[in-house]
């Protein structure tokens, strides 16, 4: 399975960003016209599915997933489509879907597609009914089994720390902010090695624009710039000015330690081990709107269209922790990954890991053994911004790109995923 190339768009801030009034579905057929036109070997009709992979379940994210972005972009009626949802990791796991169907000759060209709308509600959808005794949360799910709760039998071959029984103890369903707190107590991390990470981040994402990186990747949009009222909400029937969008809008060049100082812990966290509450909005990644596409082929069909891969896919995998510590499921997700490609962590050359707090990604490089001079050379989430479900094809492709650009070898792309998952996947650079 040969990973041809990757595309995206730039990345909004979500809910009031460029992109709020932009319609998702023919940016995304856009990107998909983009793999081709960048591809001009591959025919259309090579093209037998494209996965969706989108986190929100909104009205119009559901509009958007039943297939009319290939038949926007132009492909034959008898391209197949499907939806993925596993929260962050969907567009990766599209990616996984495709890639596995080509590994086993069910198919020989898809295409893995992340598409992300966070924070408007959808124009069109129908309303949601309010929950009933049948359908509201199951409180069950806060009453975790023996087995659910005991550590895992192989956490010691895993993770060089125990997690806490205060931990383990607290309710298994928190906010992601709240899992990156118990990640930060449980590896003893401070508010000065998080900010100083995600400083980094904004740092190393600047100099990639500097140096032109990104024109391998993002695909400029003609987009229509939406207009506000003073909340903040939305004018639908006032139409904004055009403009070229090509730069990601999270990205913050200046940003220092004195301004993420002055920054407060996130709301509503609490410390279950009496702690100090060290996760903000500045060191973890903010939600964005955004679209990301990756081209996927046989070797046989490479060869015969005469096209130029990127990579080869060696290996993927899933895996889960414990749901309070869902920051760190990339760590076993990445270590069955390098077991499936044959691989160990000190051959791997470049990491592109999703930075949903830094609390998350400091202890997973250092349960993995991979150096920080090696990851995300480019920034990560925290200065680009997470569209939920477009980050994992966002990563792959990025990797691929790098590998390419660097002349290396071997990748690694991982993430975690909400609820305990993660997802991983490892590339091979093709010369």
């Amino acid at each position: 399975m040969l990973l041809v190339d990757g595309v995206r768009s730039a990345f909004a801030r979500g809910g009031r960003g460029k992109l709020t009034s932009t319609r998702l579905d023919e940016a995304g057929a856009r990107l998909l016209c983009a793999l081709l036109e960048r591809n001009p070997g591959l025919r259309p009709h090579d093209v037998e599915d494209v996965g969706l992979g989108n986190a929100s379940a909104s009205a119009e994210s559901e509009f958007i997933g039943l297939g009319h972005v290939p038949r926007l972009a132009g492909l034959p009626y008898e391209v197949c489509s499907f939806n993925s949802n596993r929260q962050c990791g969907s567009s990766m796991e599209t990616f996984h879907r495709i890639a596995s169907s080509i590994a086993v000759g069910a198919s020989e060209c898809g295409i893995a597609l992340g598409i992300e709308r966070v924070g408007l509600p959808p124009v069109g959808g129908t309303r949601r009914r309010e929950p009933t005794r049948i359908t509201r949360l199951n409180m069950r799910l806060f009453q975790p089994t023996e087995l659910q709760r005991s550590m895992a039998k192989d956490h010691t071959e895993l993770f060089s720390v125990p997690f806490p029984d205060h931990i383990l103890n607290s309710p298994p369903l928190q906010g992601m902010p709240q899992t990156a707190q118990n990640a930060a107590e449980c590896y003893g991390l401070s508010r000065l090695e998080l900010d100083v990470y995600a400083i980094t981040s904004h740092q190393k994402a600047a100099a990639a624009y500097s140096a032109g990186t990104y024109r391998d990747e993002i695909v400029p949009l003609e987009i229509e710039l939406p207009i506000f009222d003073d909340t903040g909400a939305w004018l639908e029937d006032e139409r904004g000015p055009s403009a070229l969008f090509d730069t990601d809008e999270c990205v913050r060049p200046d940003t220092d330690l004195d301004q993420m100082s002055i920054l407060t812990p996130v709301k509503g966290l609490v410390s279950f081990g009496e702690k100090e509450l060290v996760i903000t909005t500045g060191n973890g990644c903010p939600l964005a709107d955004g679209i990301s596409a990756v081209l996927l082929v046989s070797e046989s069909l490479a060869l015969e269209r005469g096209l130029e891969p990127l990579a080869r896919i060696r290996g993927i995998g899933v895996a889960g922790v414990k749901p309070q510590m869902m920051g760190l499921a990339s760590v076993p997700a990445a270590r069955r990954a390098l077991r499936n490609a044959g691989l160990s962590s000190e051959e791997i050359d470049r990491v592109e890991i999703h930075e949903a707090f830094a609390s998350q990604v400091i202890p997973s490089l250092r349960e993995l053994g991979l150096p920080l001079e090696r990851t995300n050379v480019s920034g990560g989430s925290i200065a680009l911004g997470h569209p939920l479900g477009a980050t994992g094809a966002r990563l792959v492709s990025a990797l691929g790109h790098e590998l390419r650009r660097s002349h290396t070898r071997f990748g690694l792309a991982t993430q975690c995923i909400g609820a305990g998952m993660g997802i991983a996947t490892v590339l091979e650079r093709v010369d």
